[in-house]
């Protein structure tokens, strides 16, 4: 039985015992929260060594790093390395979006090096596979893409992305539509392309209910994709997007019945001021699914420094509801992120999402940064870098910037703020 199916019979399992004092919360909470499908667990029956997380409302806000392999870096080993990075500098899941090398090996070692829930895009692989074997990257059987899901969740996949809501109607809207960048989902273009290359319907809507029978059978979570997100910031909030939007929302609803865990991924590359829109037209369209957002983006013209402008709109995105921030890194729209990338692209979203749950009142939260204050105003080095989003990186720059044991920083040195500060202030109540 499934996560879900398991709330609806009042059983609180041990993966949400585990959420639960991972959250601090109390485990009927989390229950609750699985039984209404405004939280998810995603937690494959055949990860054996998985230390589970759960995304939604009135959790903490959960980060995802991408790693994988491509064509021109295809070394598991460098993946692997990526992978105990991204988990060291906090990330909350991680994604195998591999295409090149043995991609099956890659996957499979690292769901078992992997303590945080996996995802994969199984159409990677299918399209892949599809080249070597019929010459073209549309040439694959929808028999062909569901052995590979099949393959992936009997693997230990905890969470897929599946482009169910990309449809001959949307890919209408979108041509009536316009758009400068047309689509920039790597899942999103191959389905549309199957679909105009076979002129058939898109078989992971048309045959939804499949999808859902391997998703139940292995308690793997479904990560609807958004296949028409904006690349641009002129492509934001158009009605190609929304109209996936709607569809995705049904597709909620029959996940739920099914008695499958659902989220849903949003955009993309999207101005300020559209954000908190976009958050609550998916709660709204998806009844209150989980929402895991790439980003956003807020400025096109970033590259080398994504990772900021995904942790501006990350933070706005998730203080508006959304639950599960996909990291950017520096290297997004150049090349295959090295494992500094990754590590940079996991901090910033940490800060973006524990920005967020002040603002939303997770609890911990403020305290943290309330902890962090304190230990300033006593000048203790040590306890700050230990409360820092990164330490290793605190620490470092406190070494280099400063002589051993010298207890004013370089910055105000003998004029330090809080030196004069408490020298004044103490001799003004002790009179």
């Amino acid at each position: 039985m499934t996560q879900l199916e398991r709330a609806r019979r009042g059983e609180i399992t041990p993966q949400m015992e585990a959420v639960a004092a991972k959250e601090g919360l109390d485990p009927e909470f989390i229950r609750r929260g699985i039984e209404k499908g405004t939280i998810v667990i995603p937690c494959n029956v055949n990860h054996k060594n998985l230390n589970p997380s759960g995304f939604g409302q009135g959790l903490s806000t959960k980060v995802n790093a991408n790693i994988g392999t491509s064509d021109a870096f295809p070394e598991t080993e460098k993946e692997l390395d990526k992978l105990k990075a991204a988990v060291n500098a906090g990330a909350d899941a991680v994604m195998d979006l591999s295409t090149g090398g043995d991609i099956n090996l890659s996957r499979r070692r690292i769901i078992e090096a992997s303590t945080v829930a996996v995802g994969t895009v199984p159409i990677y692989q299918a399209m892949v596979q599809g080249y070597e074997e019929h010459g073209n990257k549309v040439g694959l059987t929808a028999d062909e893409l569901f052995r590979v899901i099949e393959e992936q969740a009997a693997d230990g996949v905890d969470f897929i992305t599946v482009h169910c809501g990309v449809t001959m109607e949307t890919i209408e809207r979108l041509k009536n539509q316009g758009r400068i960048t047309d689509i920039v989902s790597r899942g999103g273009a191959f389905m549309t392309g199957w679909m105009l290359h076979n002129r058939k319907e898109n078989p992971l809507y048309e045959q939804y209910d499949r999808l859902l029978d391997i998703a139940r059978k292995y308690d793997v979570t479904l990560s609807l994709g958004d296949g028409l997100r904006p690349g641009c910031l002129a492509d934001a909030t158009d009605r190609a997007q929304v109209q996936e939007l709607i569809i995705l929302g049904e597709l909620v609803k029959r996940a739920h019945e099914a008695g499958v865990q659902a989220m849903v991924e949003g955009p993309g590359h999207v101005p300020m001021d559209q954000i908190e829109a976009n958050i609550k037209l998916e709660k709204q369209l998806c009844h209150g699914a989980p929402f895991y957002v790439l980003g956003p983006l807020v400025t096109d013209i970033a590259p080398g420094y994504d990772h900021i402008t995904a942790a501006i709109g990350g933070a706005i995105a998730a203080a508006s509801g959304a639950d599960f921030l996909c990291y950017v890194t520096p290297a997004e729209h150049l090349g295959l992120p090295d494992i500094d990338d990754v590590v940079d692209g996991v901090v910033a979203s940490k800060i973006a999402a524990h920005a967020a749950d002040i603002a939303k009142g997770v609890k911990g939260a403020l305290e943290r940064d309330i902890e962090m204050a304190k230990a300033r105003k006593a000048l203790d080095w040590q306890r700050q870098i230990q409360l820092s989003i990164n330490p290793s990186r605190a620490g470092k720059v406190r070494e280099a910037k400063n002589a051993p044991e010298q207890e004013l920083c370089t910055m105000c040195g003998k004029f330090c703020a809080m030196k004069v500060v408490e020298e004044h202030l103490g001799k003004s109540c002790s009179n």
